[in-house]
């Protein structure tokens, strides 16, 4: 979700996700972030432009349409169980769930 959620604000490449990954506490280095990447893309929900950067292409990553309805459905299901997990008291309050 975290990598769609980015994907849908501006393309971005491997070596940048692995360190925004890395700001909220995930260790994934390459070998495990580019196969996610890859399978991301075979299953239609990113799609790849290759850019040549300081001589060396670079793969930038962003969001697909079919991208976007999983990214949507799945903000959906976040939205549902925070209220579930943390609803609103009448008093404004949080009633943690036990």
């Amino acid at each position: 979700m975290h990598i769609l959620y980015h994907a849908n604000k501006e393309p971005f490449y491997g070596v940048w996700m692995m360190e925004e990954l890395k700001e909220h506490g995930y260790q994934i280095g390459p070998s495990h972030i580019y196969p996610l990447l890859n399978s991301l893309e075979e299953e239609g929900l990113l799609s790849v432009e290759h850019k040549l950067v300081d001589g060396h292409t670079r793969k930038y990553y962003q969001i697909t349409n079919e991208g976007q309805l999983v990214l949507n459905d799945l903000m959906e299901k976040v939205k549902e169980l925070s209220n579930e997990l943390f609803e609103t008291t009448e008093h404004g309050g949080i009633n943690h769930a036990k």
